[in-house]
């Protein structure tokens, strides 16, 4: 990780460029196969029979899971090769699109009971437009389930920044061998929480779990396997309401 975040503007992350890897690490990494995807779930309940909306569907792991759940699923994502890959997985019928959250998207008003929006969020800089449209296409009384980098996790990680400024930053990250520059947008927890109120929704729950009780020791960090140190403060998840 950088000593510092990005003080210029950055290119948006392009997945395109490693798809496959990033696929590849997220089949039985820590955060995705054992934080993030296990909560989402958790808080995503009973979703047999419901309509869900997959944004930021990546290569569609989740969206496999929330489908063996019984829920009809569709999906989008910015990359038209991790479309490509989910598409492997769910097979060539799946509804799955390419597009892009910071713009109008191809779905009608109302048709989905649930929306889950794991790990996409923090890449954008204005939550505007993408939450009013997740709102939009969200039934009455329907479920946004958002899972984002925890603003503490920088805070920690970037001690000379100011919380309370968002700010884009920069980390280098291995997916399977492969070195790829994620940039990221930081937002103190108030702007997060106005963003949702402002966009139609209330906040039911917000989660910071430890990762999942299957998660293999080598895979967390050694103060975290051997126990000296219990704090494990990655994402923050929200479970919201459409009012």
């Amino acid at each position: 990780m950088p000593e510092t975040p990005a003080t210029k503007t950055t290119p948006p992350t392009d997945y395109d460029d490693f798809a496959a890897a990033y696929a590849q690490e997220n089949e039985t990494g820590l955060f995705n196969a054992h934080y993030a995807r296990p909560e989402i779930l958790r808080l995503a309940g009973d979703v047999a029979g419901r309509r869900v909306l997959d944004a930021g569907c990546g290569s569609g792991p989740l969206a496999a899971d929330l489908r063996d759940r019984g829920a009809s699923v569709t999906g989008f994502d910015l990359s038209a090769a991790m479309v490509d890959l989910a598409r492997e997985r769910l097979g060539a019928d799946a509804d799955l699109h390419v597009a892009d959250l910071a713009a109008p998207l191809p779905f009608d008003d109302g048709v989905f009971d649930d929306v889950v929006a794991s790990l996409v969020l923090h890449y954008l800089e204005d939550w505007t437009g993408p939450l009013t449209e997740l709102r939009r296409v969200l039934k009455p009384s329907g479920r946004l389930l958002v899972s984002v980098n925890h603003p503490a996790a920088y805070a920690i990680v970037y001690p000379e920044s100011d919380y309370f400024v968002p700010t884009q930053y920069s980390e280098d990250y291995d997916f399977a061998g492969q070195t790829a520059i994620l940039t990221f947008w930081h937002r103190p927890l108030h702007a997060m929480s106005e963003a949702f109120a402002e966009a139609g929704f209330r906040i039911a729950a917000i989660t910071e779990p430890r990762p999942a009780p299957d998660t293999p020791p080598e895979l967390l960090p050694p103060p975290v396997a051997d126990g000296s140190y219990v704090s494990f403060i990655c994402f923050l998840f929200f479970s919201l309401e459409a009012v």
